[in-house]
């Protein structure tokens, strides 16, 4: 849930980046955080286990205001993807605004990121959550990796819903796709706050069309 701040003027909104161990999600983080201006983002931290790691910070698109006089903040979160993990990544999803899933196209990992995806699902419900209700954007990370599965295999698999979730294509660690997939989702977000406002959740507060964060 969006956070209204009228003391530091800021409307703060989290999205998590979930999905199997090693698909990508860290390297998503880094490439957005290392091509936003310093002085526009937070640092970069990161709680790291023996196998995988939990990385957030925040940062202000460029020329995002949300609201007359509020500027817009998004935390951006991964979740560590191994099973051990379930319990800390139920917490890091609680309150989230939006959710990219960034799926391995590899072929051996397959059933790791329809484990990881009913996982997902399962810790949103646990949060009182239903999935198909949040902004939610499929990343099918790693194109460039041999024998890459096809995209209408990875729909088939991951994205047969009762409205299906958007779809990026994205090699994340040559930055490809990786503020495409931002911009996607941060926009769905931004758009259902804005309804909301609209609908009298506040005093004639307006909203762009464009999240900043274009910068990649």
């Amino acid at each position: 849930m969006a956070l209204v701040n009228h003391d530091t003027k800021e409307v703060q909104f989290k999205i998590v980046y979930c999905g199997p161990a090693f698909s990508g999600k860290t390297t998503n983080l880094q490439h957005i955080h290392g091509r936003i201006d310093d002085d526009r983002r937070g640092d970069l931290l990161s709680m790291a286990t023996s196998t995988d790691r939990t990385v957030f910070f925040d940062y202000l698109p460029i020329d995002a205001v949300l609201i007359k006089g509020y500027h817009t903040k998004f935390q951006l979160y991964t979740v560590p993807g191994q099973v051990a993990y379930n319990a800390t990544r139920q917490l890091v999803l609680r309150g989230a605004d939006g959710l990219v899933f960034v799926v391995d196209s590899s072929p051996e990992k397959l059933e790791e990121n329809a484990q990881a995806l009913r996982t997902t699902e399962e810790n949103l419900a646990q949060n009182g959550v239903v999935m198909d209700e949040l902004p939610f954007v499929l990343q099918y990370n790693k194109r460039d990796v041999p024998g890459a599965v096809a995209v209408e295999h990875l729909n088939l698999l991951l994205n047969q819903r009762p409205t299906p979730f958007p779809v990026v294509e994205a090699v994340a660690s040559q930055g490809y796709n990786v503020f495409a997939t931002l911009n996607s989702v941060a926009e769905e977000v931004l758009q259902r706050f804005h309804a909301s406002v609209a609908s009298g959740g506040g005093p004639g507060w307006g909203v762009r069309d464009q999240v900043g964060a274009t910068v990649g």
